[in-house]
């Protein structure tokens, strides 16, 4: 769908036109499953990908001027950075800074946006996005160009949201008009030098509003919701190490979580071909069954490494038989757990993990198999359809993959029987998906799933206590979350809880949102995101932990009430 027309003008001076990032999208645009593999050196997250021969050096460019301290930068990290064309879609392309100049060759026609992680005072440093915009002769400021871009957004969510005549709302009002000012100064500066300075503070002005305008906006209909008593009775989850079965740790999940969800590793189930051990996660069930903890389990399906048999490989061009393998995998699982397991997360990010390479069809068959074997075999459980990396900046590399907005578009298309969506958001990890990025962003990307008609479950949500390389955690040290960026400040502890209640705020004030699921109870042992547990390694509580605790001690204090008072 085309993107209805936003202008805002002041002053005489056009601040910008439309809003180019809900462009149409077609299935092969951009790129889109393309078969053509010759690129340079291609840069995705500052590291180079495949070496193949080099195209044509007049491939199309965006140039933009950078600077610092009113000179031309001499540097610029480049971890995190991508480009995207039309309908947010993520484009192949490469980067190179000389003399202050950012060069973006992109390997797709027509306007693009440059997405990079930015220095933001008084914020930290976040992934930000320019709007899409044309090649031409000379270069964009791109101080400028990220001030526009937020401001635009703002712009737009404000009519989204509908943040208008709103008790309390003065405030923001007063910020939004500061911002369009200074935004104005910044055009009309005589110099490159002078506006990127101008545009610096809109940047750190707009980015702030962007998050309190996030958090008023959560509060009211966040409000609304437990004064209506529609928040569910079990919303709160938090996934699980199988191997660890200390008392402790048991103790920490029942006083702090509605429901568990115990995680179902084809890899450990059946290491070998025709071998099986299900010793853990029977231990796990019959504990979780006997103390009446609700129990979501899963992935049946995901094609992720550390998710997939040694021996599966073997068949790595045999789609048929891999598809047989999966359906043998879920009928098993399902069979022996389904009495016991009230959600399935029946499919997991294959979206963006397509281990197999297998094609567009292919994935979407596997989804539609997965969803109806266990529609089949447990017919009253949920059944979930999850993905991972919302942002899809991994297709900019992988075009054998699926950006994940078309992929939810296409199995609710093709009327795949399934009863929710499932969402991942990660920050914290120098990794696609995980970089860091604000409030605003992330209240505005579980926005655009809402228009698929089905319930949202936040089946994984994560992020660090501690700024250090973590060697427990699911790359072994080699991403800190120094690398991914900062919000506000270091990551600690104490930010680690306010990120938690911030995010949790926004999630449940979302209508569609029904249940958000912490990764890692602990950081005791194997876990995902570095220092990502709610409990430090030897169990005791973490300040996010006693602030969840907190949160739904007041969610469900507001359900009882609404209860005696209905």
């Amino acid at each position: 769908m085309r993107g209805r027309a936003l202008r805002c003008e002041i002053g005489g001076s056009i601040l910008f036109r439309k809003d180019d990032l809900d462009a149409e999208v077609a299935i092969g645009h951009n790129g889109a499953l393309d078969s053509d593999r010759r690129t340079r050196i291609t840069l995705i997250g500052g590291r180079p990908a495949e070496r193949t021969p080099p195209y044509d050096d007049g491939s199309p460019m965006l140039r933009f001027e950078i600077f610092e301290n009113g000179q031309p930068a001499k540097s610029l990290p480049l971890e995190g950075a991508y480009l995207l064309g039309s309908d947010h879609v993520p484009v192949r392309g490469e980067f190179e800074l000389s003399e202050g100049e950012l060069k973006c060759r992109k390997r797709a026609q027509g306007p693009a946006a440059l997405a990079i992680l930015w220095p933001v005072e008084g914020v930290g440093k976040i992934l930000l996005e320019t709007t899409r915009l044309p090649e031409r002769e000379r270069p964009y400021n791109l101080h400028l160009e990220l001030a526009r871009a937020q401001m635009m957004r703002i712009c737009q969510k404000r009519e989204d949201w509908g943040l208008f005549d709103i008790d309390n709302i003065e405030t923001i009002e007063r910020a939004f008009r500061q911002c369009q000012e200074l935004l104005v100064e910044a055009i009309k500066c005589g110099s490159m030098s002078e506006a990127a300075k101008v545009a610096n503070e809109v940047l750190r002005k707009s980015v702030l509003l962007g998050e309190q305008m996030s958090l008023f906006h959560a509060g009211v209909f966040l409000n609304r919701r437990r004064q209506l008593g529609q928040l569910e009775r079990r919303l709160f989850g938090c996934r699980i190490n199988p191997k660890n079965k200390e008392d402790l740790y048991r103790k920490r999940l029942i006083n702090g979580f509605d429901f568990v969800y115990l995680p179902v590793c084809w890899r450990q189930i059946e290491p070998k071909q025709g071998e099986f051990d299900w010793d853990d996660l029977d231990e796990w069930i019959d504990w979780l069954t006997k103390h009446r903890i609700p129990i979501k389990a899963g992935p049946l399906v995901a094609f992720d490494e550390p998710d997939v048999p040694d021996w599966l490989y073997i068949y790595e061009h045999d789609f048929e038989a891999i598809r047989d393998f999966i359906y043998e995998h879920i009928r098993r699982v399902v069979e022996r757990f389904g009495e016991h397991v009230q959600a399935w997360d029946v499919i997991s990010g294959v979206h963006a993990h397509n281990t197999f390479n297998m094609n567009f069809e292919q994935l979407i068959e596997l989804t539609r198999l997965s969803s109806a074997i266990t529609k089949q075999m447990a017919p009253e459980a949920l059944t979930v359809v999850d993905l991972v990396a919302p942002w899809g900046e991994y297709y900019s590399r992988n075009p054998r993959t699926i950006p994940p907005l078309l992929y939810a578009d296409m199995i609710v298309q093709n009327s795949v029987n399934f009863d929710a969506l499932g969402l991942q958001f990660y920050v914290g990890a120098g990794r696609d998906g995980m970089y860091v990025r604000d409030m605003f962003q992330l209240s505005s990307m579980i926005d655009r799933f809402a228009s698929f008609g089905k319930p949202v479950h936040i089946t994984a949500v994560q992020a660090p206590s501690n700024s250090s390389a973590d060697e427990e955690d699911a790359w072994s040290g080699h991403y800190p979350p120094s690398q991914a960026g900062r919000w506000h400040d270091e990551w600690s502890e104490a930010l680690q809880s306010r990120w938690l209640r911030e995010f949790y705020n926004i999630a449940l004030s979302k209508p569609f949102v029904e249940t958000i699921t912490w990764r890692d109870l602990a950081d005791a042992g194997a876990h995902y995101l570095p220092h990502g547990g709610l409990l430090r390694a030897d169990l005791s509580p973490k300040l996010a932990y006693e602030q969840l605790c907190t949160i739904r001690a007041q969610i469900h204090a507001d359900g009882q009430t609404h209860d005696t008072n209905a």
